[in-house]
């Protein structure tokens, strides 16, 4: 099996609870908070773990929460390599109205992340003997500096490594040139790279090609929510399409289908079909609350109902 590295610049503890009613300038009740470790990265190495696939995640960890996020992911027996920031690991928090059936998730800022941090962290990326897929996954720090991607993309060059960018703004708008094999954006950061306001469903096999064109990576992976995906290479799109299901969190979808994509090209499968079982692992991750991700009993039962239709531009 091919050796998988994530990396999550901007990990997260994740807290998340329920209440009866979200009413303002009252004190709500809430139902025992679950804690569960957060960020792109982090995430994808939680999904392969439960896919019986091993994966190094990398991350930033600072102060008390740091060690406590550490806790977390120990706790799930996904191999780590904590680099000690002096800033603390940023918390979020999402509430879920059972009256409303809605959703809330606040997001706090990340740390700033110093130089002699970054420089810890390529070090580590460095001494690693063998990287096969590298996964670049998750908000970036508050303090974002450009170089760190352009560092990363360097060390997947010189040791082979099909890097793989889920993320937005410059940290993916700048650096598609840099031996990037797969980008995964939704279809408003796709018209972002474009330089558009915006496109439709129908401009994005376009919209791809062109980018794809321009030497700017070798495939891109289409995040169309409910819809599924689409995936663009230079001589196909696929259009990969989910079934109808009960959504009841998004949280964590768009990180358990990258997860699926990365799991089944570490064990030699196609990217048409590591996209459709990756479609699987979104749409499974949608049917649980909070931050929980995706379950194999789900992911099979779907993976039976989505469907790969060849699209024609």
């Amino acid at each position: 099996m091919k050796h998988i590295v994530t990396i999550t610049l901007n990990p997260a503890i994740d807290k998340s609870t329920s209440i009866s009613e979200l009413v303002p300038e009252k004190k709500i009740k809430c139902e025992h908070p679950k804690f569960e470790p957060g960020g792109g990265g982090i995430n994808v190495s939680r999904v392969l773990q439960r896919l019986n696939n091993k994966s190094t995640a990398i991350y930033f960890e600072g102060g008390f929460s740091g060690k406590f996020f550490s806790q977390l992911v120990n706790a799930e027996n996904i191999k780590t390599i904590p680099i000690e920031i002096k800033n603390n690991t940023r918390e979020n928090f999402i509430v879920f109205d059972q009256k409303t059936n809605f959703q809330y998730r606040f997001g706090m800022p990340g740390p700033e992340v110093n130089k002699n941090e970054i420089d810890q962290l390529i070090k580590v990326l460095e001494n690693i003997q063998e990287i096969d897929y590298l996964v670049l996954s998750g908000s970036m720090p508050s303090n974002f500096d450009e170089n760190i991607v352009s560092k990363i993309a360097l060390i997947c060059k010189n040791k082979n490594a099909k890097f793989i960018i889920d993320t937005s703004g410059p940290a993916l708008k700048n650096h598609l040139k840099e031996n990037v094999f797969l980008i995964k954006p939704n279809i408003n950061e796709l018209a972002t790279l474009a330089g558009l306001d915006s496109i439709s469903i129908e401009d994005v096999a376009t919209v791809g090609k062109n980018i794809i064109a321009s030497e700017k990576c070798e495939a891109i992976c289409v995040s169309l929510g409910a819809k599924g995906a689409m995936l663009i290479t230079n001589d196909s799109v696929n259009l990969i399409t989910p079934p109808k299901v009960k959504t009841i969190s998004t949280v964590g979808a768009g990180d358990s289908m990258l997860a699926g994509i990365v799991h089944k090209l570490s064990i030699g499968e196609d990217l048409p079909n590591a996209v459709k079982f990756g479609v699987s692992c979104g749409t499974a991750a949608t049917l649980n609350a909070g931050t929980e991700l995706c379950h194999l009993v789900d992911i099979e039962k779907i993976l039976q109902q989505v469907s790969i239709t060849s699209e024609t531009i």
